[in-house]
């Protein structure tokens, strides 16, 4: 059995540079989880290619410890959102769902990656119909069906996250919240989670289109949010 254990979950939304985060961690020996529990690191049937956010439903519901299913697999979680016709998972905006990881893990360490919600609202509206169409048709705690489809309606949401978040962890130190492009954010992560981080940047940048009308994550995130 690895020794790997879950200690970082990034409660942020997506893109916030999560992807980011990702590759940071990485870089520097983390193994981190991004939207799905890969085969390579699972290939155990209902487990390989299930998304971290049903697994983190499954271990809650099943026996109360949300990391029952992920531990031996990943140190951070840096993507825990889904989104597609049958699934409509966000555990970063489910109050219990929060509550319920700090209890049962007193010593983890959270994170919100966060951008302008403006700018954050103007990439989800050109990812992969991210905007316009997947969050109007979810049923996403704070943004109900039917809203998220215009730039007030997401920035309002998005603006909303965040604060409950502050309003959640208030002072507590296990929390950082990392507006990723800051001249000092790696420093800032380095410091929360006490290890070096060899790399710091942008990945996953959004375009209108890449050569194919598609960017390098499209099909990451198709039915993924």
């Amino acid at each position: 059995m690895s020794v790997l254990n879950v200690k970082l979950v990034n409660l942020g939304l997506p893109k916030t540079g999560t992807t980011t985060l990702h590759h940071a961690l990485t870089q520097a020996g983390w193994r981190a989880a991004d939207h799905k529990v890969r085969r390579i690191h699972d290939r155990t049937p209902g487990m390989g290619g299930t998304y971290i956010a049903r697994q983190l439903y499954n271990g809650y519901f099943e026996t109360g410890d949300p990391f029952r299913h992920l531990d031996g697999l990943y140190d951070a979680l840096t993507e825990i959102s889904a989104l597609n016709p049958s699934a409509t998972l966000w555990p970063q905006c489910d109050y219990a769902m929060i509550k319920v990881m700090r209890l049962a893990r007193p010593d983890m360490l959270f994170v919100a990656t966060w951008r302008p919600a403006a700018e954050t609202s103007d990439s989800m509206r050109r990812w992969n119909n991210l905007g316009e169409d997947r969050l109007p048709a979810g049923h996403i705690p704070g943004l109900p069906e039917g809203y998220g489809a215009t730039d007030p309606q997401r920035i309002r949401w998005i603006e909303g996250h965040y604060a409950m978040l502050r309003d959640l962890f208030g002072d507590d130190p296990r929390y950082l919240e990392l507006p990723v492009a800051a001249d000092d954010a790696r420093d800032r992560l380095a410091a929360h989670i006490k290890i070096d981080l060899p790399w710091w940047g942008r990945r996953n940048e959004n375009s209108e289109t890449g050569p194919s009308g598609k960017n390098d994550k499209a099909e990451t995130a198709r039915g993924a949010a």
